[in-house]
């Protein structure tokens, strides 16, 4: 796992529910917690106490796709995946992707997401890629025009560790997403029909502005805003 955070004070709630959703896991995991310039003292406690937790604490803030980059470096697991500090994991997001990831021997496995509201609702997300398994380069058939909805969440998707350091996180301003995509065109992979992950919404997510239309679920997809 890979978390890149800048640790701001109206964030570090969610950075808590989403460590927390983690230790509901119940296969083994180990995250890097990379800090873009942050102090490394305003991690929370729960976190810095974790022994699967790693922090690399980066001297100056590079931006998202970078700390990310610099963060996959120090990953040991066979499998990684990207996460969001503001984001959750469903409880089983784990499980079911790595059991399908070692029983059929394919590079990456994905789920649908869920808008995670302020009230604790929630609204499935189901991506335009179909369920099922799916050739490397299959994908991005789903994304007909720049204009219509990403093919699929890359938070979503668990993938082997070498594809993701092969397709790492693009330098594209808010177009991080597009660039993590590329592990889909590396390998073949399986979407599951089943939620995974929790896209937060609210007021501190760059995907709230006017400008910008939703995270993975719009045109235009973006890295946190920390």
């Amino acid at each position: 796992m890979v978390i890149a955070t800048r640790l701001r004070p109206e964030r570090l709630a969610f950075l808590a529910a989403m460590h927390a959703s983690l230790c509901r896991q119940s296969v083994p995991w180990e995250a890097v917690v990379v800090l873009d310039g942050a102090d490394p003292t305003r991690l929370p406690a729960a976190l810095a106490a974790d022994p699967r937790i790693r922090t690399l604490a980066l001297p100056r803030p590079v931006g998202a796709a970078c700390a990310r980059n610099f963060a996959l470096n120090e990953v040991r697991t066979e499998y990684v995946q990207w996460a969001d500090d503001d984001d959750e994991f469903t409880d089983c997001a784990m499980a079911l992707r790595l059991r399908t990831l070692e029983e059929t021997g394919v590079g990456w496995c994905a789920g649908y997401s869920q808008d995670l509201h302020a009230d604790g609702s929630t609204t499935l997300w189901r991506c335009p890629t179909p369920p099922g398994r799916h050739e490397a380069e299959d994908v991005w058939r789903y994304w007909k025009d720049p204009a219509d909805t990403i093919p699929l969440g890359p938070t979503t998707l668990l993938a082997r560790t070498d594809l993701v350091r092969a397709a790492p996180m693009g330098g594209l301003v808010q177009g991080e997403d597009y660039c993590a995509l590329a592990i889909t065109c590396l390998a073949p992979g399986i979407l599951l029909p089943v939620p995974v992950y929790r896209y937060r919404k609210h007021a501190a997510s760059l995907s709230s502005s006017a400008c910008l239309s939703t995270k993975a679920h719009g045109a235009v997809t973006n890295g946190p805003i920390y």
